[in-house]
């Protein structure tokens, strides 16, 4: 798989199935290196998807000299595109700081953003979701990075399938592996989401816009999202009940699988109304 030269970086990508294009992004993770599979359905099968790792994790190198930020982040991403050739793209962002460089994408590369999809992020950090992350840099720092892991897993899934599933999700295989021996880079990643502020920006968004609730997660529910939806002129909300920070199991992943696909099929078939 290729790895290109963009924004002072080189970065790690993956170009999976066809149709319209469209580019997923998680938060201190990948979908790369045959991870893949956990796309939304409606999205691998319908559209042709652009995965990657963000800078210092995976095959993404990453220059420690440079400040990190969102904006950072997206231009990376906005390279990404330009390097593909593509524009006019369904951006999808999902658990954290994906969502994150996805308002910052369609903020200042309007051309580039069919739609966006936010869900699990923030538009500015309250106090609680400052702590948060500082207990998680800190249990990383202190602790090592499976005491990491299990916090952030106990945080991020809810109660019915942490406990189904702790002994297939904790470990070096298990959610966040990206991170392992890593801290220096999900020391950078934190930075990021704690500087992150766009409450006096989001109102510049023009592109129709999903904005996902999340009632279960208690890191980053709808008290932050919320907000994004009421400051985004052309956004629509939706309550995902039962879901936590990381949408998990057969029966919410179809029911997310749905509610996307649906979303994303009805602004394909306005786009095309209004270029006839």
């Amino acid at each position: 798989m290729p790895v290109a030269r963009i924004n002072g970086h080189n970065m790690y990508y993956e170009v999976h199935g066809e149709g319209p294009p469209a580019i997923c992004m998680g938060g201190w993770g990948t979908f790369c290196h045959g991870q893949h599979h956990h796309l939304a359905r409606s999205l691998k099968d319908n559209y042709q998807v652009a995965i990657f790792d963000h800078r210092g994790i995976g095959e993404s190198d990453d220059d420690p000299s440079v400040t990190p930020g969102m904006q950072l982040y997206a231009g990376d991403v906005a390279g990404l595109l330009d390097h593909l050739g593509w524009s006019d793209v369904h951006v999808v962002g999902l658990v954290g700081m994906g969502a994150c460089i996805g308002q910052e994408l369609a903020i200042g590369r309007p051309d580039l953003v069919r739609s966006m999809v936010n869900m699990g992020t923030w538009a500015k950090p309250d106090a609680l979701f400052r702590h948060q992350m500082e207990m998680l840099r800190d249990v990383h720092r202190d602790m090592g990075w499976e005491a990491f892991q299990k916090l952030v897993c106990l945080w991020s899934f809810d109660e019915d399938y942490y406990l189904a599933n702790h002994d297939r999700i904790l470990g070096p295989e298990g959610p966040w592996r990206e991170l392992r021996g890593r801290f220096e880079a999900h020391d950078r990643l934190i930075q990021s989401c704690l500087s992150h502020d766009v409450t006096d920006r989001l109102g510049q968004i023009s592109a129709p816009c999903l904005i996902v609730h999340c009632p279960l997660d208690i890191v980053s529910g709808p008290r932050l999202t919320k907000p994004i939806e009421a400051m985004i002129p052309n956004a629509r909300g939706y309550l995902l009940e039962g879901a936590a920070h990381v949408v998990a199991g057969p029966e919410m992943r179809k029911r997310f699988s749905d509610l996307l696909g649906e979303f994303l099929k009805e602004t394909d078939n306005a786009m095309e109304v209004a270029t006839r």
